[in-house]
């Protein structure tokens, strides 16, 4: 059923070539994690209420689902180099905006105004993985080339990475210095990121190219999505039922960590959370390093259904906490499989469409996060002021529970969805 291979990791350190867009990505990701944490943190210090730092994020959170997954699609039509530069642009142009408002105190509105053009920023995390699933598929490494599954698992350690540090260390410059230092040095870092990603161009995706590993028929679907450019939302199933579960994801997680505060301030105790959230992200973090040395010989819809469930009931556990204690154990043990289920997400997703693709559906599949952890703290706010702490734990296990649910509703859509391609990720390593 599987093997364990803990020498995996050395194929993806052989590619050097792949040395300068994964740094360039990786200083992407450190702005991208903290945009909108980091502008809650910086309005409130500036002082601005928590309710316009609260809807400015909001708006930034908006604007990312709407803009993003299009930003992609030109991505995956024209080529990285030409769409990304410009993209970045705007981005930093919205940045810049606003940081220069709040040095002023300016008006809230030209926030609002600010954080739209910020929307467009590129998804280094669907970048990365393009770049790896074209120099894979598309056989330019050879032989040498890793396993997919392993790729998954390292940039998923090094999302976890990002995602666990960036809001912590935007936290602390603006905290330290001045309120616009975290999202200037997050600013920084996105621009440095994008400008080594941008001049790396020999790993670059071709537009429209095919998947060499799965013959005339990847050919053709790669020619029609060029030649019918139509959203990847629309035209797979797959991409759509992922979407929905990625949604039920960032939801229960969003409302997990939102209650986690929230309880150990009912606990007069506000470190506990900040303990919970770093061990539960280091547990995420080796999990994912070790899923990678694993070969699972089972069809990939089978693979997500599995963690699918079972992080739903891990994770469906949070209604029985009540304590600092029951809190840490669950969370901890929860954590066990969140990475596992994003690599296994990600892997389905990169089965589910052409490679020429794959920008736009990752970045979609991110999407669904994105509007979920923008779903779940809102409706969670509520029931905590209304209920208390308790109330939103439940909350929270209902959406957990919903993953599954989803999965398995999207069985058959999944299945059949995945029949044409590899049924079992690394077959081409064997």
């Amino acid at each position: 059923m599987s093997s364990f291979n803990p020498r995996v990791y050395a194929d993806l350190l052989r590619v050097r070539q792949a040395y300068a867009f994964e740094a360039g990505c990786f200083l992407m990701r450190f702005y991208a994690y903290m945009m909108n944490i980091g502008t809650v943190t910086m309005l409130t210090l500036a002082g601005y209420s928590f309710f316009v730092a609260g809807l400015t994020s909001s708006v930034i959170a908006l604007s990312t689902f709407f803009i993003a997954p299009r930003v992609s699609k030109r991505v995956d039509e024209r080529g990285q180099h030409r769409v990304v530069p410009v993209a970045a642009a705007i981005t930093m142009a919205g940045l810049a905006i606003m940081l220069g408002n709040v040095v002023v105190h300016g008006p809230e509105w030209v926030l609002f105004a600010a954080a739209l053009p910020m929307g467009f920023v590129p998804n280094p995390q669907a970048l990365a993985r393009a770049r790896w699933t074209f120099l894979i598929r598309s056989g330019r490494l050879g032989d040498a080339a890793p396993d997919l599954r392993t790729m998954f698992s390292y940039e998923g350690v090094l999302d976890d990475i990002g995602f666990m540090f960036s809001p912590s260390i935007s936290i602390a410059l603006a905290s330290a210095i001045t309120p616009v230092a975290g999202l200037l040095a997050g600013g920084v870092s996105f621009a440095v990121g994008t400008t080594l990603l941008t001049l790396s161009r020999s790993t670059e995706p071709v537009p429209g190219w095919s998947d060499a590993t799965r013959g005339a028929a990847g050919a053709d679907a790669a020619a029609k999505a060029v030649a019918r450019p139509k959203s990847v939302l629309r035209t797979s199933s797959v991409v759509r039922v992922l979407f929905a579960i990625m949604f039920f994801v960032g939801a229960f997680f969003s409302v997990f960590d939102a209650t986690t505060v929230a309880l150990s301030e009912e606990l007069g105790n506000p470190n506990i959370a900040s303990v919970v959230l770093i061990v539960a992200s280091c547990v995420s973090m080796v999990t994912g390093f070790l899923f990678g040395m694993v070969h699972l010989r089972i069809p990939q819809y089978a693979q997500l259904l599995v963690t699918a469930v079972i992080i739903g009931c891990a994770y469906g556990s949070m209604f029985l906490v009540d304590s600092a204690m029951s809190l840490f154990i669950m969370s901890t043990i929860a954590a066990l499989f969140y990475a596992p289920l994003l690599i296994t997400a990600n892997a389905t997703c990169e089965l589910a469409v052409p490679g020429s693709r794959i920008t736009e559906a990752i970045t979609w599949m991110n999407a669904g996060m994105t509007c979920g952890m923008a779903f779940g703290p809102s409706v969670s706010g509520i029931i905590v002021d209304t209920w208390g702490a308790a109330a939103s734990f439940d909350f929270g296990a209902v959406l957990a529970f919903a993953v599954p649910v989803t999965a398995l509703l999207g069985a058959r859509i999944l299945k059949r969805g995945l029949r044409t391609s590899y049924e079992v990720i690394g077959t081409e390593k064997e």
